[in-house]
């Protein structure tokens, strides 16, 4: 508790000292100092005025129970201690507060993203099920107003997907989306089941923080960039000129793949948006063994029994089942209104890191 407070104080006193910089008429003058140290400020704002607040809460406190022991009066002095007892009250709600702020925040959250979605176990199904988390996901982001940009889309002849890549940009896109990532299970009879039978097919879904262009190098050497026709579904061609993409980084072995624009030149910048996105987070799991781990924690290998969330139509039950919570809504919730579960797993998240903290 003592080591918080001093973390507090310390904030504090920086945000103040900012404060006072930002005041010099020397910073001033200087633009890109004074929009820097800003920005330092304004990121432990909340902090610092929630610190302001704990410190007039006890000095509250202190002024309370320092006039009770000082007065005769027992109606007075009961007064003090209803006005000790509320001050209290409200210092636990300030310290809970704090500890929220105090979590360490991933420095990802606010950055656009890569969204990767593939069609797993179950066949033509599985990639029927693919189609509909990609036009889920669109919905969500159109309700949020995040922007979509297709970088890739493999169909097939019956609507399906087999893989599609989204590169979704916006305030907070990763924040929004990063729980999404995972095997996604649906249960429901298809339609070109005769018989009635319940199916089981998954899908999969990773979720990457974007890259900068100044956070990875992509050395000339290390990329072989080859150009081809695009294709639709079931392999015909749409383009009669070479527009596609295909990105071989060698170090890494990463491939990637762009064949949305009509310009071969539009295509290859989203192709290496994408390749610097999947090197970044190659490169945040330093070791290989660290990211084959990673990468199988966001997808693992789509099948059945692996899953983050079970979409169960007969039901009509959609269940998450890190944090074990069902929606009985999956209509709306195929709809793109996902608010709720990822709420859900928002506070799941902060309540781990809390506790991680405390322990």
């Amino acid at each position: 508790m003592d080591n918080m407070i001093a973390k507090l104080k310390d904030i504090y006193d920086r945000y103040t000292l900012l404060g006072e910089k930002l005041g010099d008429p020397a910073v001033i003058a200087d633009r890109a100092q004074w929009t820097e140290l800003a920005k330092a400020q304004a990121e432990i704002a909340e902090t610092a005025q929630k610190y302001a607040e704990y410190a007039d809460c006890e000095r509250q406190i202190a002024e309370a129970e320092s006039a009770e022991a000082e007065e005769s009066d027992p109606e007075m002095r009961a007064l003090f201690r209803e006005e000790c007892a509320a001050q209290k009250k409200r210092l636990g709600e300030i310290l809970a507060e704090i500890k929220t702020l105090l979590i360490p925040k991933d420095k990802d959250d606010e950055r656009n993203c890569i969204m990767e979605i593939r069609g797993g176990a179950g066949g033509e199904e599985a990639a029927l099920f693919a189609y509909e988390l990609y036009r889920m996901y669109i919905n969500y982001c159109e309700r949020h107003r995040l922007k979509v940009d297709e970088v890739d889309k493999s169909e097939t002849e019956l609507g399906g997907i087999k893989e599609a890549v989204l590169n979704i940009s916006g305030k907070g896109a990763y924040k929004q989306l990063k729980f999404e990532s995972g095997v996604h299970r649906v249960q429901r009879v298809p339609e070109t089941e005769s018989q009635g039978r319940i199916h089981t097919s998954t899908a999969t879904v990773a979720v990457l923080p974007e890259a900068e262009d100044v956070e990875v190098e992509i050395r000339d050497e290390d990329v072989r960039v080859d150009v081809y026709r695009s294709s639709g579904a079931g392999g015909q061609k749409v383009n009669k000129t070479e527009t596609a993409i295909r990105l071989t980084h060698f170090p890494t072995g990463i491939v990637v793949t762009c064949q949305d624009e009509r310009s071969q030149l539009k295509n290859k910048d989203k192709a290496f948006k994408v390749l610097r996105s999947r090197l970044y987070d190659y490169y945040r799991n330093s070791k290989q063994s660290e990211y084959d781990a990673h990468r199988k924690s966001l997808v693992g290998r789509g099948d059945r029994s692996e899953r983050i969330r079970t979409y169960n139509f007969p039901q009509g039950r959609v269940t998450d089942h890190r944090i074990g919570l069902s929606l009985f809504d999956i209509d709306a919730f195929m709809m793109g209104d996902l608010d709720e579960m990822i709420e859900a797993l928002t506070v799941a998240e902060r309540e781990a890191l809390l506790s991680g903290e405390e322990s």
